[in-house]
């Protein structure tokens, strides 16, 4: 029977990282036949008990690992890139797993993006019959009129393509270094590339910030730019339930 070391095992079971094994078996929260395991500890798969957190680790075994991530500006969401630029996993290495941005949010634009290993879930939730709404706050330069909120909410021509209504309202207005400033907050069913910023551009507006703030009931709320958690249970279900679905 082959045996091999246990945090082998856990990382090649899918279930995290070594590095994250050890520190988990450091913790006691893995055991071996019902005894808290100890780092180096050499396990055989066939014979072996292994328990992490009260769950039964088998070959195979699949952790599907669901986060969120406030994304700064300056960061590409892909998992890597040609150029060099820095990326929004680079951010998530800790989670133990290699998790994939789910959709984008360009380089220039900051807040709420899902990432996950679920590649199932993540290709539902990026398909056009899903969908799900997400929720900017676009800080633009100036007072903004009855009538351009009204354009802005119509049904324009971008790229040769007649997108979705996007529900607009002015979200806030206010002062900054004597210059007037208005936040729209925008509620988008498509996301087509840069779609905001040239709806605002058709508009004559000019676009100083562009954050995301929630994905349907999904919340950014007080995560710190560069931080990142795992959703709630609650969360993920709330997905997969109406999101989730063939």
């Amino acid at each position: 029977m082959t045996e091999l070391r246990l945090q082998k095992y856990l990382a090649d079971a899918g279930l995290m990282s070594r590095r994250a094994a050890e520190r988990e078996i450091s913790s006691g929260a893995v055991l071996v036949n019902g005894v808290p395991a100890e780092i180096g500890q050499k396990v055989c798969p066939e014979t072996d008990i292994i328990e992490y957190k009260g769950q039964v680790i088998k070959s195979g075994f699949k952790r599907y690992i669901y986060i969120m991530l406030n994304k700064p500006r300056g960061y590409v969401t892909t998992a890597s890139d040609e150029r060099g630029r820095p990326t929004v996993v680079e951010l998530c290495r800790e989670v133990g797993e290699r998790v994939y941005p789910v959709g984008r949010l360009d380089m220039d634009s900051d807040g709420l993006l899902l990432l996950t290993n679920d590649g199932e879930l993540a290709n539902k939730l990026t398909h056009p019959r899903h969908a799900i709404p997400k929720i900017y706050h676009v800080e633009v330069s100036g007072k903004v009129d009855r009538d351009t909120i009204k354009k802005l909410s119509s049904p324009l021509i971008i790229d040769g393509y007649q997108i979705m209504p996007v529900k607009t309202e002015i979200h806030s207005m206010r002062t900054d270094k004597r210059r007037e400033v208005t936040v729209l907050k925008m509620e988008l069913y498509e996301g087509r590339n840069r779609q905001i910023r040239k709806m605002c551009e058709q508009c004559g507006l000019t676009v100083n910030r562009l954050t995301r703030v929630a994905i349907g009931d999904i919340k950014l709320q007080s995560l710190k730019p560069g931080a990142w958690r795992h959703l709630t249970k609650s969360q993920v279900d709330y997905l997969k339930k109406n999101f989730g679905k063939k």
